[in-house]
């Protein structure tokens, strides 16, 4: 049953402009195999996969960052995102960090399905077939729909801290 089942990622942003116009791109990917093949709208995730009871959501974000982008996770300062529940009834845990890849640097993870059903054969597809930076419009015309909230409260940090006084 899928309602117990937790997932974690990572959003990679970057931001753009200043002041009260200053906003983000976010670094999302295509999820790949033959189902999602020739989907453009709501075919895209942000890196993310499940985990037990035994790990850690956070280590778990690292992990699946690595395993589906194939480098490291760039330094830099985890802002917490928060949960949100996804229509199979999986929660999704997801943090932002800020930093600049290059996606030409990606070497997507693969995974192994019977393909097509019932013929017998097993093929290798990527877990992630594409990257691409995409301001939160694009985002959320891309993302799956429970996973559009996540760019709206990073949207929401970065200008509010934008609007924030400095200390």
């Amino acid at each position: 049953m899928s309602a117990g089942k937790r997932s974690a990622g990572l959003l990679l942003f970057r931001t753009t402009g200043t002041g009260s116009e200053r906003d983000v791109e976010v670094l999302i990917g295509h999820m790949g195999g033959p189902f999602w093949a020739g989907r453009e709208s709501a075919a895209w995730s942000v890196p993310k996969g499940e985990y037990g009871p035994d790990e850690e959501p956070a280590a778990a974000a690292r992990r699946e960052f690595e395993e589906e982008l194939g480098v490291p996770v760039p330094d830099g300062v985890w802002l917490p995102l928060g949960e949100a529940r996804q229509r199979s009834g999986k929660t999704v845990t997801v943090w932002a960090v800020e930093a600049e890849l290059d996606v030409a640097s990606v070497v997507p993870g693969t995974f192994t399905m019977e393909w097509p059903r019932g013929s017998g054969v097993q093929q290798e597809f990527p877990e992630m077939d594409r990257f691409a930076w995409c301001t939160p419009e694009q985002a959320a015309e891309r993302l799956i729909a429970g996973q559009r909230v996540f760019v709206q409260r990073l949207r929401a940090q970065v200008r509010g801290a934008a609007a924030s006084p400095e200390a």
